[in-house]
């Protein structure tokens, strides 16, 4: 009969990617040195990926703002009520009062 470690059952004892404490396992400094250099490159990886992330988001922003900014210069270019205003006052022959503004 065949042996079920060779029937690749896994054994219920071994351990995969056993999770490790630096401060209480007893870790060589080579061994510190690895898990520090693979974290700094985990690190920089995911903080290429946000920078990029930051960057569309800001840019996205900044063109939401200039588009608001531009379109309000164009709407208040074409107001034009006042002078509409003053228009259909000489065409009625009203007095309008002269002020400062006038």
């Amino acid at each position: 009969m065949a042996d079920k470690s060779s029937q690749g059952d896994p054994k219920p004892e071994a351990q995969f990617a056993k999770r490790l404490d630096p401060t209480k396992d007893g870790l060589s400094k080579e061994q510190l040195q690895f898990i520090r250099q693979v974290e700094m490159a985990q690190w920089k990886k995911k903080t290429d990926k946000l920078r990029g992330r930051n960057v569309a988001t800001g840019l996205a922003i900044g063109a939401v703002v200039l588009g608001i900014y531009g379109y309000t210069f164009y709407s208040v270019s074409q107001e034009k009520v006042m002078d509409e205003i003053d228009e259909e006052a000489r065409t009625a022959k009203i007095r309008v009062p002269k002020t400062g503004a006038n």
